[in-house]
């Protein structure tokens, strides 16, 4: 058994509060929000995908500049920003021939910070 599974706590007794259940049932996110929510999360969970949007927290760009920011190719960045725009956490927009991308909204940065703000402490 390691160090932290030794150190975990539970409770001895078998009582209920139903109380405290049912007043933290009526602040609870429905399975659908729930699903989604976790989804949003998971997209955070890509090294690369936090790259791009650090990226575009500075400028919007086109895949041509993010892969050689990153030093990857267009087709994986491209595949990213794809799996990005479905989450809707990034938008394009078409010049021409060039495709730019940022970000859909301020909350994407607000998060991203939030997090980055928690791995740092």
């Amino acid at each position: 058994m390691d160090n932290e599974a030794a150190n975990f706590e539970i409770c001895s007794c078998n009582v209920i509060h139903e109380d405290v259940v049912n007043r933290v049932r009526k602040n609870m996110i429905d399975d659908d929000e729930a699903t989604d929510l976790a989804e949003f999360f998971k997209v955070f969970g890509d090294e690369t995908r936090i790259k791009i949007l650090n990226a575009l927290f500075s400028s919007e760009m086109c895949v041509c500049d993010i892969a050689a920011l990153l030093d990857m190719n267009q087709s994986a960045i491209s595949h990213q920003l794809r799996k990005l725009k479905q989450a809707r956490l990034v938008k394009s927009r078409r010049d021409g021939k060039v495709v730019y991308y940022s970000l859909n909204d301020e909350h994407i940065e607000q998060v991203f910070h939030q997090g980055l703000s928690h791995v740092r402490e």
